[in-house]
């Protein structure tokens, strides 16, 4: 065999743009131009790229791996207090935690996806000696721009990632979110849309989301103040309202479905103008407090009524003061 220090010179016209050990070699062996280059971009910049691609892909599905670890995590049932019935609301926040999870896991793929492997095109792109410099800039400008036209959209994306991390809503919760209280319909990243009592629908960025209260996570109160006169025996008013308290409790309309436990005589809440109030609590399945609330005041005012025990009504002293009259004549 020829020795290669001796056929550099031969092989410097094909190999000109790759002096490599590579380029020689192969081209001394075949003596063709073309697949001299071919091998020594291979084995160079080739190479290169094909370790972008792979890394690219490991930490593609690094990511996806962990992202999966997250929302499995976050999509366990919140259980802190799940009332009287433990099976049945540990159901359904089972499946309130899952559709949460699996709306996360999307949008964290897709952007975790959408980042990674712009990245490895760019890297992959220098390695094909493309000028790099004007597509960063021109990005870079495009980006600066969309920054700024786009900064509450930016707000209301984040505002709905982490809205649907903590939990603080989901579809068909009854919430308050500041101009009116409704029941949540649908969901984005974007805004959500609430319909209220009067059927209107509200369609609210979620960055204008700045304060909710939420009435159907887990578990509710329905809370009453009962006005009594102030000559009755309170004690058996009190004895009374819990009687028919319980009563609801043992109907099975009621106390199976709604009530998560019986309703509690709590005491006098207040000595008012006109009579005394008194409290009572009961604690039900969430978003059904309200008519939890309208029964339990038709049962406790048929129950007062039963007993004697009438509904004071507001008392008026009036004070004439005659003045002296001076007779004509």
């Amino acid at each position: 065999m020829i020795p290669i220090a001796q056929q550099a010179g031969s092989s410097s016209a094909a190999c000109a743009d790759s002096t490599s050990f590579v380029c020689d070699t192969v081209y001394q062996w075949t003596g063709n131009e073309a697949v001299a280059g071919i091998a020594a971009w291979l084995l160079g910049r080739g190479l290169v790229l094909a370790l972008i691609l792979v890394g690219g892909w490991l930490v593609s599905r690094t990511v996806k791996r962990a992202i999966e670890h997250f929302t499995e995590r976050i999509g366990r049932p919140d259980l802190r207090d799940v009332g009287r019935d433990p099976a049945a609301n540990e159901e359904a926040e089972t499946v309130r935690a899952k559709a949460r999870a699996e709306t996360l896991a999307v949008v964290l793929r897709s952007v975790a996806q959408t980042t990674i492997w712009a990245l490895t095109a760019l890297l992959a792109l220098g390695q094909l000696n493309i000028n790099l410099g004007p597509l960063l800039a021109g990005a870079g400008v495009v980006g600066i721009a969309i920054g700024f036209g786009a900064q509450s959209v930016v707000r209301d994306f984040l505002a709905g990632i982490s809205m649907m991390i903590e939990d603080i809503y989901s579809v068909g919760d009854d919430i308050d979110f500041g101009r009116g209280r409704g029941t949540v319909e649908k969901i984005s990243l974007r805004s959500t849309s609430i319909r209220t009592r009067q059927g209107t629908v509200w369609n609210v960025p979620n960055g204008k989301l700045d304060f909710v209260a939420n009435y159907s996570q887990l578990w509710a109160r329905a809370q009453i103040d009962v006005e009594v006169p102030y000559d009755c025996d309170l004690r058996e008013a009190m004895e009374v309202i819990r009687r028919a308290g319980f009563e609801m409790w043992e109907d099975p309309e009621w106390g199976e479905d709604e009530l998560s436990e019986p309703p509690e005589v709590k005491g006098v809440q207040n000595l008012a103008e006109s009579g005394v109030f008194i409290r009572v609590r009961a604690k039900t399945r969430p978003s059904v407090q309200w008519r939890t609330e309208r029964e339990l005041r038709l049962r406790i005012k048929e129950a007062l009524d039963s007993a004697g025990i009438e509904m004071p009504f507001p008392h008026r002293t009036v004070i004439i003061r005659g003045g002296d009259h001076d007779g004509g004549s």
